[in-house]
Formats: structure tokens, C-alpha cells, sequence
């Protein structure tokens, strides 16, 4: 097991797990478990981006900068017309967003590029904060400098911080993962105040902006964003504490939560005047029950939340991987057209198979009609625009339920 430790959390009855997120098992503490905005109107071109040429006003201690609007945006996003049916949104999504030396990180980015999709990394602040400077996280409920999620080693540091640059530069969102994943106990993320939400934000904020200080390094790029008026959104450690979460996401003005467990494939709402954006119950080949929307919740129903099991089995287990995504995308696509929200880690859990069994998805996902491969930003910015009523009308389909008549006569209905 790496230093970034486990995420993660199982589904589905006959395994006797719960639909929540994610756990982790860290060095640092107790065991648990587990600057302007683009348009979605359309795909843009994600390329592997760059700076130069481009005016940079370093913010702070020059650990972030203002670049201007930010690169390989699609186009402004306009209201449905009249019985027009809606895109397929797909959304792949990944926890902690840090590289810890096995390459994950620029693969998904790479093959993004080649696909034409942007995506959400939710970045754990501790990601970019030194272990020597620990100290300078104060958790709420938690002693100081502990972390459920170990530190990275400086390296691996330097490396989160390239990707996540590059990321940002080839038009994906960063949002945040928080900081130190407490999934259990008294200081667990579920029992925090909005109070404490606030302060454990403050402080990711701080982390991303604030790196250079806390790092000493001087011959590292900054990192070519507003963090602060980038974040729009996040998703918490396994699924936990959105309820206390909420009321604080409203007043920092993000616009969109991806933390609530047990979603169904249903077009969305609003939460506190957030939009509520869960993973979500897809099919789960071979058995009656369905499995969350997230690499680890396929783990725990196959390996019992072992990250290494019998390597005979993982064969199989991926193309179960594989056919459960594609299983969710076919569903919504054929019938309701709900956004497909995939949640991930970059991990290498039972030989890599589930890195294998999204990338297979994504492939199948990509280039069909109508298919848009949005981040959660560019997703609420197409939200954002819509006739209320319409949304509202789409609300109304179940999941797996197709337009009676299509989706003219749907529309036309009362």
C-alpha cells in the first residue's frame, strides 16, 4: 500500500456494506474506513496547455497566479430548444488528485486529451504541504498535523502540484477533497460543525495558495489559477457530513456539492441552494443489487475491501469493473439521458484493474452522439442556463425511464 493510503467505501446488500464513500487506512492516524468560468455549451480542445505568452499576476506569495480565462473551454452553454433532446453529460471525477510516483495522475490526463474530456480533480490540500510543516494543519476534532491519508514526500509534492497545473492548463476543474480524510471516531468529517467546515476549507485554501511559503521552494512554476475563485465545488471523505457541509458551501458561494451518498441516475436539484450532484446506484453485473459510481465501492463488493486480492480473480473482477460503468452510462443514455457521475482514485488497488476499467469505459463513452465528457463546473454552468421548468420536467423521469412518445412529445406534455 502506498503513503496516500485507502479511500474508499462499499455498496450493496448481498456484501452487507453501506453506500457511502470513502475510508482510508493512513500513517498519520486511526484506521477508518475508507479566473473567469467556461461554458459547456460544447466540447472544447484539451491539449497539453501552456502559459507563455500570456500575462501572469503572481497572487500572494506567487504560489498561485492570475493567467487570465482559463484555457480549452467549450463554448458558452445555451438553453435546450423546444423538444430537443438533451446531451448525455458524463462526469469522471477523481479524490485527492495527488501523484505519488506511479504515473496515474498524467495518464488520465493524456488520455482526456485524446478523448476530448474535461474532468474535476478534487485536490486534498495536504497534497501540497510538506510532512515537515504538519503542524501547520489543525483538524478540527483532531490533534494537530494528524491525517487518516499520509503525507507525500516532497517529490511527490512537486509532482501533484506539475499535474495539477497542467490539469488546470488543459481546461479541467480543480475542486477539493479537503485535507486529512477523517472517516471515523469523534473526529470523523461527520460530526463537523458548518463552523469546522469552514475552518478545514480555510485551511485548503491556504495549502493550495500558500505553498511556496510553507515549501521554500523557489524554482517551481506557480500554479496558473485564482484558487479561490476557482473552487466551485468538492467532495468530502467518504460521503460523509454534507448536511453541516452545505450551509457553508452556500456562503462561500460554490455552486455545487458531490458529496451525498446513494444517488440514483435522476436528473438533478438543488440542496441549500447548491446542486446536489451524488454518485450514483449503477448495475452491478451478476448480482440483483447495484454498486456506487466509484472505483472503490467495485473493489469492496469484489475483494472485500482488500486492496490486494487474488490476483487469479482480477481478470475478472475488471471487465465486472468495466461492464458496470458502461452498464450506468447505456442505462441513462438510452432512456433518461441523467448525467453519469464516475468517481476515482489514482490507485493501484488489485493490480491497477480499476485504472484499466475506467479507462475501457471512458473509450466506449467517448465520441458517441450527443455525449458530453464535462467537468462538475462546465456541467452546472449548462445547469445554470436552463428553463427551470424544463429541469424540472426532466426530473420527472425515472431511472432507466425513457420519454414516452421521445422527446418532442415528452417536452409538449403538460
Amino acid at each position: 500500500m502506498n503513503r496516500r493510503g485507502l479511500l474508499g467505501a462499499g455498496l450493496g446488500a448481498a456484501a452487507a456494506l453501506t453506500m457511502t464513500g470513502c475510508g482510508s487506512l493512513g500513517s498519520s492516524g486511526g484506521g477508518g474506513t475508507e479566473p473567469e468560468k467556461g461554458g459547456s455549451g460544447g466540447k472544447g480542445t484539451h491539449g497539453s496547455g501552456g502559459s507563455s505568452e500570456k500575462h501572469v499576476r503572481l497572487i500572494g506569495d506567487g504560489s498561485t497566479a492570475d493567467t487570465g480565462k482559463q484555457p480549452n473551454q467549450p463554448t458558452a452553454p445555451v438553453p435546450l430548444e423546444p423538444g430537443q433532446t438533451p446531451p448525455q453529460f458524463v462526469i469522471f471525477s477523481w479524490d485527492g488528485a495527488g501523484e505519488v510516483g506511479n504515473g496515474l495522475f498524467p495518464r488520465f490526463l493524456e488520455l482526456a486529451g485524446e478523448h476530448d474530456a474535461a474532468m474535476t480533480f478534487f485536490l486534498s490540500g495536504l497534497y501540497v504541504l510538506p510532512e515537515s510543516k504538519k503542524s501547520l494543519y489543525r483538524p478540527p476534532n483532531n490533534p494537530r498535523g494528524a491525517s487518516d491519508i499520509g503525507y507525500l514526500t516532497d517529490d511527490h509534492v512537486k509532482q501533484t502540484l506539475k499535474y495539477v497545473r497542467q490539469a488546470w492548463l488543459d481546461g479541467h476543474e480543480i475542486g477539493t477533497h479537503f485535507n486529512g480524510h477523517f472517516c471515523g471516531g469523534s473526529g470523523s468529517v461527520g460530526d463537523w460543525t458548518p463552523a469546522q467546515w469552514r475552518s478545514e476549507i480555510d485551511q485548503a485554501v491556504s495549502f493550495v495558495t500558500e505553498w511556496r511559503t510553507n515549501t521554500g521552494w523557489e524554482d517551481v512554476e506557480p500554479l496558473p489559477f485564482d484558487y479561490r475563485k476557482e473552487l466551485a465545488g468538492a467532495r468530502t471523505p467518504c460521503l460523509l457530513g454534507q448536511d453541516n457541509l452545505l450551509p457553508t458551501a452556500k456562503q462561500l458561494g460554490w455552486r455545487y456539492d458531490a458529496s451525498s451518498p446513494g444517488g440514483l441516475q435522476m436528473w438533478p436539484e438543488k440542496r441549500q441552494g447548491v446542486w446536489d450532484l451524488p454518485l450514483q446506484g449503477i448495475p452491478f453485473p451478476g448480482h440483483t443489487f447495484e454498486v456506487l459510481s466509484m472505483d472503490y465501492n467495485i473493489l469492496a463488493n469484489q475483494s472485500k475491501n482488500s486492496t490486494n486480492g487474488m490476483p487469479s480473480r482480477y481478470p475478472g473482477w475488471r471487465t465486472q469493473a468495466t461492464e458496470a460503468y458502461v452498464a450506468g452510462f447505456d442505462r441513462a443514455y438510452e432512456t433518461n439521458r441523467a448525467p453519469f457521475y464516475i468517481g476515482n482514485h489514482f490507485e493501484e488497488w488489485n493490480g491497477g484493474i480499476y485504472m484499466d476499467a475506467v479507462e475501457d469505459a471512458l473509450k466506449h463513452i467517448a465520441g458517441k452522439p450527443d455525449v458530453r465528457l464535462v467537468s462538475f463546473r462546465q456541467f452546472v454552468d449548462w445547469l445554470d442556463v436552463q428553463d427551470p421548468a424544463v429541469l424540472a420536467k426532466l426530473r420527472t423521469l425515472q431511472v432507466g425511464q425513457a420519454p414516452a412518445g421521445g422527446w418532442n412529445s415528452f417536452f409538449k406534455q403538460a
